[in-house]
């Protein structure tokens, strides 16, 4: 009997300790109500951000600090008003291990401002929410899906994905591959999807309605939209343009160093 109470106190503790120590994990927890137009920014130095639209009507930011120097970073809040702004503070010369990992909920259907969803050195992932997106890793990958309204999404060093978006789109990458699959185009914006060093891909609606521009100095363009495919008269590369449908907008691919495609969905 004192074996069998031993264990159920020993299991008791450990139950204890697991839930204290996840509450503790939640370094920050805030929650917000902006109204239309309302603006989201949050700002990150080391970590991923992740920002997932849901029924809940506020904005729910949670930080979780993460390494062997978690406390010497600080998660700063400067919202005010209308505008959620949470940005990350680490000590001056400080060679830390540590990191903030951020998981952010917003409501999925009230039209928002992400003026910036960013972060150093990490992933930025924004999934099923409408509004105007700003998003940006220097290193780490982009990922945007299932989002509706105005989507810029850039890294310096990695991928940038955007899928099943509609509205208007600008991606860009400096070493990374650039991939997206728009489901309907909305507006007369300029759209925009380049990279320095990687493949650029492309998947429009079959009725896309565009001015189009592409061009690549060392690999290939494919399309399957009635573009004529051009080699440049002088040096390397190809180039293509023209226009699908009545050409309302403008849409310019291109990469100087990876192919160049741009396809029917």
């Amino acid at each position: 009997m004192n074996l069998r109470y031993a264990r159920l106190m020993a299991l008791s503790a450990i139950v204890s300790l697991t839930f204290a120590a996840s509450v503790v994990a939640q370094d920050f927890t805030r929650s917000y109500q902006p109204g239309p137009d309302g603006s989201v920014s949050i700002s990150n130095i080391s970590g991923n951000i992740r920002v997932t639209g849901s029924d809940n009507p506020s904005v729910v930011v949670v930080g979780y600090k993460e390494g062997r120097d978690r406390e010497a970073v600080e998660i700063l809040d400067h919202s005010s008003g209308n505008r959620v702004e949470v940005k990350v503070k680490y000590p001056e010369n400080c060679n830390c291990e540590a990191s903030v990992r951020f998981e952010i909920q917003a409501p999925r259907n009230l039209a928002l401002r992400y003026d910036s969803i960013s972060s150093i050195s990490g992933d930025v992932e924004v999934s099923n929410v409408t509004g105007s997106i700003r998003a940006k890793s220097i290193s780490g990958r982009v990922l945007i899906q299932g989002a509706s309204g105005t989507v810029n999404a850039a890294s310096v060093s990695g991928n940038v994905n955007v899928r099943d978006v509609g509205g208007a789109v600008s991606a860009k990458s400096t070493s990374g591959e650039v991939d997206v699959n728009m489901t309907r185009i909305e507006g007369g914006d300029r759209m925009e999807f380049s990279s320095t060093s990687g493949s650029v891909t492309v998947r429009l609606p079959s009725n896309a309605d565009a001015f189009v521009e592409m061009s690549v100095l060392s690999g290939s363009l494919k399309t399957d939209f009635p573009l004529q495919i051009e080699k440049r008269e002088h040096g390397p590369g190809q180039r293509a343009s023209g226009y699908i449908g009545a050409g309302s907008r403008k849409l310019r691919l291109s990469s100087v160093s990876g192919d160049v495609t741009l396809s029917k969905l």
